[in-house]
């Protein structure tokens, strides 16, 4: 008893010992007092209200929990605002694959605060990319790598925690390739005949024996490219036909830019006024006409005209048909009715002539029938009666009749045009097939059409005799 009248003596201001109950009341007075002097906004601590019951005269920065509001505000010197947590994570994150090596991430924003910003972060490789609402982009990544996303958000008050893991995607990548797109070239005519032109060519690389198309190109992974590789076209055998067009070669895929070409333009024939040359990737040369004999023309960027024909007497020859590289010759007594000739390029790991015109047929004395172009990878053009040839030989001045070369396969070059019209064997060359060479930096995945497949610098090598397709 003693000890607590002394305590409640300390605690007030008796002079006289305490009972117990008036130290027990005293003890709870001096705590009450303790907690309330220092339960105050100077000390940090959150008052806690109506609207209505906020203080009067806050100082700046008190802090008030506000029960009508059901928020947290802070008076700023003027007037009371909200406080703002973080935001809460992003939800519903999806990734899905781009090509190029990239990613697009969406997912749902949090609706606690406003949001700033959004980033997201890749796993692994912790690539970033920002943005201000879904979905986002997400570059660099590295190719046939698996990969998963996170998102968090950016308020005013911070940053949100990771949100959940996306689904796993696998990154695809590109492929850069040099392509060549050779059409089949157009066969010879008949009866001092023109050659058939070369069919149409494209070429998409650093090589410049002309200036190219365009440069190397961008293929994307996991694409199926659809490649077409055009026929020769036939040569005439008779009076009453050209030499037929060659057919088109082409490489196309979903969101890639068609590369076609066109095939070479047939031989003119010198009966029934069929003697000019057909348009075409190059055209066809012109055979022999009683008037006037024109050869076809050629697509501009694919290959060039064919040469014009011999007229009226003593003109007893076609002109060689247009090549990738050049024009057909036109016809001249004493000289020799050449095929353009074609282009070189070491896509297939080395140097070859592809596109080049067929020779024109010769009839006749000073009449010299033609060799194909780039050195007879068009077909040679046939000669009668006296008319020299190139190395074909001369066919006897029996009324026997005269045989154009065909085009080297897989050149897309012209066939020969024929020089005799007689009771025997009269035939333009054939024009040979086109093809299509892919070169890339990385090995195809898969194929159709059995290309041949080799490899040079680094490169991988696709050459393409028949339709088929290929995928990186």
């Amino acid at each position: 008893m003693t000890r607590a009248r002394d305590v409640a003596s300390i605690l007030t201001a008796a002079s006289t010992l305490s009972t117990d109950a008036e130290a027990t009341a005293a003890a709870n007075a001096a705590a009450s007092s303790a907690v309330s002097s220092h339960a105050t906004a100077a000390n940090g601590h959150v008052g806690r209200g109506t609207t209505a019951n906020r203080p009067a005269s806050p100082a700046n920065g008190d802090l008030y929990f506000d029960t009508t509001l059901g928020r947290l505000i802070n008076y700023n010197g003027s007037a009371w605002v909200q406080v703002s947590p973080v935001p809460d994570a992003p939800t519903s994150v999806s990734a899905t694959a781009g090509n190029n090596l990239n990613a697009t991430v969406s997912f749902n924003p949090p609706t606690n605060v406003t949001v700033s910003s959004y980033t997201v972060t890749s796993s692994p490789g912790n690539i970033t990319a920002s943005g201000s609402s879904s979905p986002i982009t997400v570059t660099g990544l590295t190719d046939a790598t698996s990969y998963t996303f996170t998102v968090t958000a950016t308020g005013s008050n911070g940053i949100s925690s990771p949100s959940s893991a996306s689904n796993s995607i696998t990154s695809v990548g590109t492929v850069t390739a040099e392509i060549l797109v050779l059409a089949g070239g157009g066969g010879g005519g008949t009866h001092q005949a023109g050659g058939g032109g070369a069919g149409g060519l494209k070429y998409y690389g650093s090589e410049t024996p002309k200036t190219p198309n365009g440069s190397s190109l961008t293929l994307n992974r996991s694409t199926l490219y659809t490649i077409t590789v055009g026929a020769g076209g036939a040569g005439s055998n008779s009076g009453s036909s050209k030499g037929s067009n060659g057919s088109v070669s082409s490489i196309s895929a979903s969101g890639f830019t068609t590369i076609d070409t066109d095939g070479g333009g047939g031989g003119g024939t010198s009966d029934g006024g069929l003697a000019n040359g057909v348009n075409g990737g190059s055209g066809g040369g012109g055979s022999r006409g009683a008037t006037s004999s024109t050869g076809g023309n050629g697509i501009s960027g694919q290959g060039n005209n064919g040469g014009n024909g011999g007229t009226g007497s003593g003109w007893y020859l076609g002109g060689g048909g247009g090549g990738a590289g050049s024009a057909g010759t036109n016809a001249s007594q004493n000289t020799r009715v050449d095929g353009g000739n074609g282009l070189s390029y070491a896509i297939s790991g080395s140097a070859l002539a592809y596109g080049a015109g067929g020779g024109g047929g010769a009839n006749g004395t000073n009449q010299k029938a033609g060799a194909g172009g780039s050195s007879n990878i068009g077909g040679e053009g046939g000669a009668e009666y006296g008319a020299e040839s190139y190395t074909y030989g001369v066919v006897s001045s029996s009324g026997t009749g005269s045989v154009g070369r065909n085009g080297v396969t897989n050149r897309g070059s012209g066939g020969g045009g024929s020089a005799g019209l007689g009771g025997g064997t009269t035939q333009g060359g054939n024009g040979s097939s086109g093809i299509v060479i892919v070169s890339a930096s990385s090995i195809a995945s898969s194929t159709t059409g059995s290309p041949s497949y080799s490899m040079s610098s680094g490169k991988h090598i696709y050459q393409f005799t028949a339709s088929g397709s290929i995928t990186f």
